[in-house]
């Protein structure tokens, strides 16, 4: 197969974000706050729900191959969440690989969500019931923050750093898992590569060992995690579905809580083609995991 042009790859990476019809697009309470100030591109949007209760949280993060995509656009995941009026939203922008490379993007992920728990007693929050989801890129990055361990450091100057990056769950749309599959598998385009600062076409056993396992979920995964849900489709070319299923399969062997669903058919619009079913499981998974069986942690001051 041909190597799919990057304008060509971060519009089916950025297909991903259309999970069916969508609510009419709401206008965020909080626009464009900032949670670092190392990049302009470090902001989220803020979704809240009116709620006489600290209201859960949906963190989204958006696809692109790392290197596109925007926050503005909510998938129907999220747009359906915030019409019900169960939970919050805050919808995260980080930097892309044209500024830094891996792990530059999962921090700000981190970040972001540590800054959310700062915020919590201003904007209503609970702290302790917070999912995350994205497509590609962004299931990567949810993912990668689901089954990684707490990177809170108490001891800082920073209040945001000594808070948890720790989430109740997580769901993950068609998203890259593991690096060493590159050499066993052809992955057609160039984001995995540049995700790591490697030219398209770089040999997988030319890439550094260990910063391809940094990059992967499935390394960390264990049955401490929180529970995902993993969705993928069969017939997707640009992520191939052994993603899906060995991460599914490492962390049932953990004794981890994993649910995959797989898409007959479906391609890397994985969402999309999953239609009212999947968008159904999808906010019953977050519902389950969100409004009953966890304990709250106290809001930050």
């Amino acid at each position: 197969m041909k190597l799919l042009h990057f304008s060509r790859l971060a519009a089916v990476l950025l297909s991903v974000s259309a999970f069916g019809q969508n609510p009419k697009a709401p206008v965020p309470d909080h626009r464009d706050v900032a949670y670092d100030d190392k990049h302009p591109a470090q902001k989220l949007d803020v979704y809240l729900a009116e709620s006489d209760q600290p209201a859960p949280v949906i963190i989204y993060i958006h696809g692109g191959g790392w290197r596109a995509g925007s926050k503005n656009k909510l998938p129907a995941l999220c747009r359906q969440i915030i019409a019900d009026g169960w939970a919050s939203v805050v919808s995260v922008e980080y930097r892309f690989t044209d500024v830094k490379t891996h792990p530059a993007q999962v921090n700000d992920c981190v970040r972001a969500i540590q800054f959310v728990r700062t915020k919590a007693k201003e904007w209503n929050l609970d702290p302790g019931k917070i999912g995350v989801t994205g497509g590609s890129a962004g299931a990567h990055l949810s993912l990668w923050i689901a089954v990684h361990d707490d990177l809170a450091e108490p001891e800082s100057g920073d209040p945001v750093e000594q808070q948890s990056s720790r989430v109740s769950c997580a769901i993950g749309y068609a998203g890259p898992t593991d690096w060493s599959l590159l050499a066993q598998i052809e992955h057609q385009h160039p984001a995995y590569r540049q995700l790591l600062g490697y030219e398209p076409g770089t040999p997988a056993e030319e890439m550094d060992a260990a910063k391809k396992a940094h990059v992967s979920p499935i390394s960390f995964a264990s049955k401490d995690d929180p529970p995902i849900l993993i969705v993928h489709g069969d017939a997707d070319v640009v992520v191939p579905v052994k993603h899906a299923t060995d991460l599914h399969a490492k962390m049932k062997k953990a004794g981890g809580k994993s649910d995959l669903y797989i898409v007959k058919g479906g391609n890397h619009g994985v969402a999309g083609a999953g239609g009212p079913k999947l968008l159904e499981k999808s906010i019953g998974f977050m519902k389950k995991h969100l409004l009953a069986g966890t304990e709250s942690e106290p809001a930050a001051d």
